[in-house]
């Protein structure tokens, strides 16, 4: 029990705080209820839905970059010194009485004011990176739904790990229940065979003394169920202030678990965090195509018309209206950046390779997680089968001493030996069926089963 106890405590090492704002009213719930109320409620499935919305908004501002975009502007000019020239420039060879007054003449070249509005509209017609981005945005869409896979994969997994403990110290306090219902019943009688003189006052001391026993462990054990219960709340995402009880049970889960399948093939594909991997890798190669391509031009083509107003107050408020229209495309074409693409390119590369090596390292770990589930499966069912007997031999044992007890020709200390020898085999049998059910449980993990 104290072993199963700290596997639960060590679960929240695996799990991120935070709360639902979602409560439900019914408490008592199933595994598969809990399993749904965590993909419901969790903040990581809300991260997750987050994201792919987000990889929808890269979708969509990727694609505008290729949609017509218009711009309007308006400029406004005020010339504290306007060039120009003086008139004299004009008048080579003059040798007249007003050649001299031409000097103090300026020519300008400009108004004092200067007013112009303009409306463009630009078109990309090619480029190469827009292309690649167009496809990695939507490969990244891809790559964020199956994360949010892993995330429900995850999840699940973690309220099982944590449900299981839960589930099997409830189990533990019916059988203490029933051993401590069962020790006060044949307390109250040997107290009424010590009154009338039958029974001496040592069978009532000793019987006295393991029923105390038993209530303390189970005041231990109910403790110990409030934390792992609270781990499991925050597995689920649910408030810790919330009551939860347990409704499944071990009987009712081994048979729904019974379809485990000790030969069957793993497929590596289902497993999503094994997909997500490999979305990453394409879009890696995406990413090292782009850096491989410097050379590739873009071509954008534009339209600008431009009105423009110049004219001054001071010169009698006229104005002149001087409008202008151009149309023209750009062409640009990468010749040399020192080396940085073929730097990124390379970089690109090694990373791909590098999911690579965590590709084979996954499939390691998939491939042991499957045969150690296996061989736990085996050593678990054989050893279900071997409680169970030392269980019905206890039993046999518990039953014989008690009559014996009650006949008067058997001890008090033989009794509460047998109690205790029967409650031991109980919890022992309640060990190997809970892991039995952990060893089914993780072969279905392990073969990528989603529920």
């Amino acid at each position: 029990m104290h072993r199963i106890f700290l596997h639960s405590l060590s679960l929240i090492c695996l799990l991120v705080f935070g709360q639902s704002a979602t409560v439900i009213g019914q408490t008592a719930m199933r595994l598969a209820d809990c399993v749904q109320y965590a993909l419901d409620n969790h903040p990581q499935v809300q991260i997750a839905k987050l994201q792919i919305a987000d990889a929808d908004c890269q979708i969509k501002e990727n694609t505008a970059i290729g949609l017509p975009q218009i711009s309007a502007g308006i400029d406004y000019q005020y010339f504290i010194k306007r060039p120009g020239i003086p008139a004299s420039v004009f008048q080579f060879g003059s040798s007249g009485p007003g050649a001299d007054s031409l000097d103090d003449v300026r020519i300008v070249f400009s108004s004092k004011h200067s007013l112009s509005p303009s409306i463009t509209l630009q078109q990309l017609l090619f480029s190469n990176s827009y292309l690649t981005g167009l496809k990695a945005a939507r490969h990244y869409r891809q790559f964020v739904q199956l994360q949010q896979a892993v995330t429900q994969k995850t999840l699940r997994d973690q309220v099982t790990d944590a449900y299981l403990p839960a589930l099997l110290i409830a189990e533990n306090l019916l059988i203490l229940d029933k051993n401590i219902a069962n020790l006060e019943k044949l307390l109250q009688e040997t107290q009424a065979t010590n009154q009338a003189g039958f029974a001496e006052q040592l069978d009532v001391d000793r019987l006295q003394l393991a029923l105390s026993s038993l209530r303390t462990e189970r005041e231990n054990l109910a403790r110990q169920r409030d934390i792992v219960v609270n781990i499991l709340k925050m597995a689920m995402g649910m408030p810790v202030k919330q009551e939860l009880s347990l409704s499944d049970d071990l009987g009712a889960l081994m048979a729904q678990y019974a379809d485990a399948d000790l030969t069957a093939g793993l497929n590596y594909m289902n497993r999503p965090e094994y997909v997500a991997l490999l979305k990453g890798r394409e879009l890696r190669l995406l990413q090292a195509d782009l850096y491989r391509k410097p050379w590739m031009p873009t071509v954008a083509g534009f339209v600008q018309y431009q009105p423009g107003w110049q004219g001054g107050f001071a010169e009698g408020n006229k104005w002149f209206f001087i409008p202008s229209a151009i149309a023209g495309i750009s062409v640009q074409i990468p010749i040399w950046d020192g080396g940085a693409n073929a730097a990124r390119h390379e970089r690109a590369i090694i990373a791909a390779q590098a999911i690579d090596a965590q590709q084979q390292l996954l499939e390691n770990a998939f491939d042991l997680e499957i045969e150690t589930a296996r061989k736990q499966y085996l050593n678990a069912s054989e050893r279900v089968g071997s409680q169970q007997q030392n269980l019905e031999l206890a039993q046999r044992i518990y039953n014989t001493t008690q009559t014996k007890y009650k006949a008067g020709v058997g001890s008090s200390f033989e009794l509460v030996s047998a109690e205790q020898q029967l409650y031991a085999a109980q919890q022992a049998l309640m060990n190997a069926q809970f892991d039995l059910l952990t060893a089914k449980v993780t072969i279905r993990k392990a073969l990528g089963a989603t529920k």
